[in-house]
């Protein structure tokens, strides 16, 4: 084993763990707790301290293919257990989970950044597609079909697609492994998983969390190691019937076009760069706090995180200023203090919001507060107000994953659904206004999959999570979510 494992851990924090076994340092395969055979390892660091939590095993292809290996063994037990069996299991995971709130909270945030009651969040929200699934795999219904044929007797029914292929992002490395693999599991899918390298931790201990309530061996592996050599594994083996993925849009393409030749199942929850549109009836208030909630949740890198807002003109002065206000009050720091916005996830992110915020500035955009990196370490970014912000702006083109907010008037609604659907992204947008019959027009009018009308949290296990052009193919959660990884077998029997 590598000199990496042996070393002690750094972080401090680490002896706030009620449980230390959750602490997983070794990928999980076919039951087991394993590392490269190489004995090589990554580093995963808390980005508000630069201080080092884990040293992680770097799995190679090789070791994919027995993960594959273990998952295709599995399967024909796990798709041959009773739906009920298979959900008492989940039910359990659900269980210890929510038992395992704060050391799964304090594992994400010191690995990930996001503010403690963010963490303390994104449990609960995970560990609520464990508990639906567990509920929906029993719901998993036939279908009669009325015959068009002398006697013939007709039937439709859902079977699992087979193994299952789960890539996650470091943003949400709890909500988005559970939303993808409660949902394969519930169907008799079994799971071969490889979380971000930056947040792989909160994953390694959902696994730990899933032995002990008794998923057998080889129905949920977890590979860790660099994303091109395990998710190209992954995606040229035949025998993975589906990828899930969530992440940029060019990776997901990058994701499809290496599934072609496979034929896969795809699922992709990409890019999003919503816009959220205040109309001049909106309550200025209600309509501040959806804009700071929608803007800078997990300190602004979510996919759902409202990039553009355009406010009517009538309100937009008062709207900038109250905004400000708002914005400035944000206390960035470290996500085990009581703060606001943690820090970016490495220096890329960083740059890139410098990039964007002196392109806007430039093309003649005001910075109404922050506009500068953040005193509380390397990567931090003071949240930001940028008001005028033109089109042609690249914040106002590319996602932004930082605490920047970029507002801009507009006069006519004909004009704002013009401006908002003019993007490659669909993923979700947001609207606030009291007129019930444009709160209609809007919600048809917008091409995005979801659309949230005077509100931000609409997301949960029960809706069809997903968008639509480069935003995504497919839906998580709901019944759809669960669909996504079954096929329809027709029966067609001879009664005469």
């Amino acid at each position: 084993m590598s000199a990496h494992f042996a070393r002690s851990h750094r972080h401090e924090a680490l002896d706030r763990l009620a449980d230390r076994r959750l602490l997983r340092e070794l990928a999980y395969i076919d039951g087991h707790w394993t590392a490269s055979e190489a004995a090589e390892s990554f580093e995963v660091t808390d980005p508000a301290t630069g201080t080092t939590v884990a040293f992680v095993a770097a799995l190679d292809a090789g070791q994919t293919t027995k993960a594959i290996d273990a998952a295709a063994r599995a399967f024909p037990g796990w798709r041959a257990l009773l739906p009920q069996e298979r959900s008492k299991i989940l039910r359990k995971w659900f269980e210890l989970i929510i038992a395992a709130k704060d050391d799964l909270a304090l594992l994400m945030t010191l690995e990930q950044g996001k503010p403690l009651k963010e963490s303390l969040g994104e449990i609960d929200y995970a560990a609520s597609f464990v508990e639906w699934y567990a509920e929906e795999a029993k719901r998993l219904n036939a279908e009669s079909v009325t015959s068009h044929l002398p006697n013939a007797e007709m039937m439709a029914r859902r079977e699992p697609l087979g193994v299952v292929g789960v890539v996650t992002p470091w943003n949400f490395p709890s909500a988005m492994l559970t939303r993808k693999a409660a949902a394969a599991l519930a169907a008799g899918c079994t799971i071969v998983a490889h979380p971000s390298s930056e947040t792989p931790l909160s994953a390694l201990a959902l696994a730990e969390l899933g032995e002990r309530a008794g998923l057998p061996a080889g129905v949920f592996n977890i590979v860790t190691g660099k994303a091109a050599t395990i998710v190209g594994r992954m995606c040229e083996d035949s025998r993975v019937r589906a990828m899930s993925f969530t992440g940029s849009t060019e990776i997901g393409r990058l994701i499809a076009a290496q599934s072609a030749p496979t034929m896969k199942r795809l699922v992709m929850e990409l890019g999003g760069h919503a816009p959220l549109i205040v109309f001049a009836d909106a309550d200025l208030d209600k309509a501040v706090t959806i804009a700071i909630d929608a803007k800078f949740a997990t300190s602004g890198q979510d996919c759902l995180a409202a990039n553009r807002i355009y406010v009517q003109r009538p309100l937009y002065d008062r709207f900038c200023a109250a905004f400000a206000k708002r914005v400035e009050a944000l206390r960035a720091g470290n996500g085990l203090d009581d703060i606001d916005i943690g820090p970016l996830m490495h220096e890329r992110a960083v740059k890139k919001v410098e990039e964007q915020v002196a392109d806007a500035v430039v093309l003649g955009a005001r910075c109404l507060a922050g506009g500068k990196r953040h005193q509380a370490g390397p990567l931090f970014y003071q949240p930001t107000l940028l008001a005028d912000v033109a089109d042609d702006a690249l914040i106002m083109r590319e996602e932004t994953f930082g605490p920047v907010a970029a507002v801009t008037p507009f006069d006519s609604e004909d004009e704002v659904i013009a401006r908002a659907n003019a993007t490659e992204y669909g993923l979700v947008a947001y609207v606030v206004t009291e007129n019930g019959a444009r709160q209609q027009r809007m919600g048809r009018a917008l091409d995005y999959g979801m659309v949230a009308i005077n509100r931000v949290k609409i997301t949960g296990a029960p809706i069809p999570f997903g968008g639509v052009k480069q935003s995504g193919i497919g839906r998580e959660g709901s019944r759809h979510g669960l669909e996504a990884f079954t096929d329809l077998k027709y029966l067609c029997l001879d009664v005469a």
